[in-house]
């Protein structure tokens, strides 16, 4: 288990109060300052306790130092202005004196500094011997199985390469699948002994009433799992995915404070938020295609020094550009509205960003939400077409964007691909997006979208929109450093320009 570094500030030094566990390291110091904050500079700290009220020089360093959702107060803590403008911003929690102990020995596990969240490739799941069915492959999509599972649960599907449990470690499996009422289901996880593949040492099963939630496994032993689907009944069974993440307990996915979002069909979304200085503007940045699950651009949008929103999506094989029956899209729309809410902002004080397929999340509920500024990299517009250039531009080059195709629109033909364009810019001219900037950096031979900037421009129907944009030569991924650093630039201009932000550092 990783160590655990805890920073507490406070009169009494909480080592010689409290019993802590072996995987924890806490410091504890009387005073909080520049200082003291040189002196500790070589290290991170995961967690923050409060067990006074700070003293005004250690408020900024305080804010500079505290990550968010990680900062706890004790009741000797008195919310003075200042101290309760720092516990907005870092999210804090109040921990009462009876949960102290308890904490520290359960929850502290959970602050580990670096996440984890993959898929089990679907390519990597075998049939059962014995199942005489019919079996059909559906891309990086899903596995369907129809026939006569028999009367007694039997394993149907299994997964050819284990995964490792560490003891102590807690990890949140996630199974999405779909099946006809006459089917019925579990989830069997078999481990072994480290180094046997004999010696079994645990094993669960999970009934489809705990497949509606997250699954908690808590392994006491070092050793591989083997995990296989067992089925009874007559009629379908749709395996879409298995998803394997290091749990973060009840404190959230992937980073403390992490939200999950998920349909009655069992497809998330996921989003992070931080309140920064609590000033303007709202800058959400979109997640590209990454087949590790988590939040991209972290450090970059933190460094902007105000509040940000990370939107992240884990579906088929590095995500599926935020688009989805009207109850998946709604909930991107939902996120957005209540951190603007949270921070008393209106739409001219939000910024959508994002870069390749995070271009698509940002345009697509830029028209819902119609923010101060669109600031985009290498924008993808007509997904159709990205598919559809899968065939003779870029051979084998992006085989999801089939996936997507076909997902969104039930077919690979020239019928879907217009329609999936369609879908994109009949919402996008019916935005009045008259009070938007859009600022644009694209590639010039972009083997994805080669006209996405032209048509943004062509398909502006409103008056009073700004519109600029910087084009490299090269395909879609040939100059990933220059459209980044164009794309860093110009944020800075806008929140240096338009709020008043000094490049956007506080």
């Amino acid at each position: 288990m990783e160590e655990i570094h805890i920073l507490q500030l406070g009169e009494e030094d909480w080592n010689k109060v409290y019993t802590l566990p072996e995987w924890v390291q806490l410091d504890h110091a009387v005073h909080f300052g520049e200082k003291s904050e040189k002196q500790k500079k070589e290290r991170t700290y995961d967690l923050f306790f409060l067990d006074r009220t700070p003293r005004e020089e250690e408020i900024d360093p305080l804010f500079q130092a505290v990550k968010p959702h990680s900062l706890f107060i004790t009741e000797k803590v008195e919310a003075d202005e200042k101290t309760a403008w720092l516990c907005r911003c870092k999210k804090a929690q109040y921990l009462m004196p009876t949960e102290i102990q308890k904490f520290l020995m359960e929850e502290t596990r959970y602050y580990y500094p670096k996440p984890y969240g993959a898929k089990f490739n679907l390519r990597d799941v075998s049939l059962a011997q014995g199942f005489s069915g019919k079996v059909k492959w559906n891309g990086n999509h899903d596995v369907t199985l129809e026939g006569d599972f028999g009367d007694e649960f039997r394993q149907v599907l299994f997964w050819r390469y284990n995964t490792f449990l560490n003891p102590g470690q807690v990890i949140d499996f996630w199974l999405e699948y779909s099946k006809d009422e006459t089917v019925s289901i579990v989830l069997e996880i078999t481990q072994f002994a480290n180094g046997s593949i004999s010696e079994e040492v645990a094993h669960w099963t999970f009934d489809e009433k705990q497949l509606q939630q997250v699954i908690l496994l808590e392994s006491q032993r070092a050793g591989s799992a083997f995990l296989s689907l067992c089925a009874r009944g007559k009629g379908k069974l749709e395996l879409v995915a298995l998803h394997q993440r290091n749990s973060r307990g009840s404190h959230g996915y992937f980073l403390p404070g992490g939200e999950r979002y998920v349909t009655s069909d069992g497809q998330e979304a996921f989003c992070y938020f931080e309140p920064g200085d609590l000033k303007p503007p709202l800058c959400v940045y979109f997640s590209g295609y990454k087949t590790l699950q988590g939040f991209e651009g972290y450090y970059m949008m933190k460094g902007m020094g105000c509040p940000f929103l990370l939107v992240a999506e884990p579906r088929l094989e590095g995500g599926a550009f935020y688009m989805g029956p009207p109850e998946y899209e709604r909930q991107y729309v939902d996120m957005i509205h209540k951190y603007m809410e949270e921070l008393g902002f209106t739409a001219d004080q939000v910024v959508l960003s994002g870069l390749s397929m995070g271009t698509y999340g940002a345009l697509y509920y830029g028209c819902d939400i119609r923010p101060h500024a669109v600031i985009l990299g290498k924008p993808l517009a007509s997904i159709g077409n990205v598919a559809a250039n899968e065939k003779y531009n870029r051979p084998g080059g992006f085989p999801t964007s089939l996936d997507v195709l076909r997902c969104q629109n039930g077919a690979l033909d020239q019928k879907a691909v217009q329609g999936l364009n369609t879908r994109f810019w009949n919402k996008f001219e019916a935005t009045d997006w008259g009070n938007t900037k859009f600022i644009v950096s694209y590639m010039i031979e972009d083997d994805y979208d080669a006209d996405a900037y032209q048509m943004l421009i062509s398909h502006m129907q409103s008056e009073g929109v700004q519109i600029y944009g910087k084009g490299l030569h090269g395909r879609h991924n040939d100059n990933t450093g220059g459209i980044v650093n164009w794309f860093l630039d110009q944020y800075g201009k806008v929140l240096n320009e338009d709020f008043g932000r000094g490049k956007g550092k506080k």
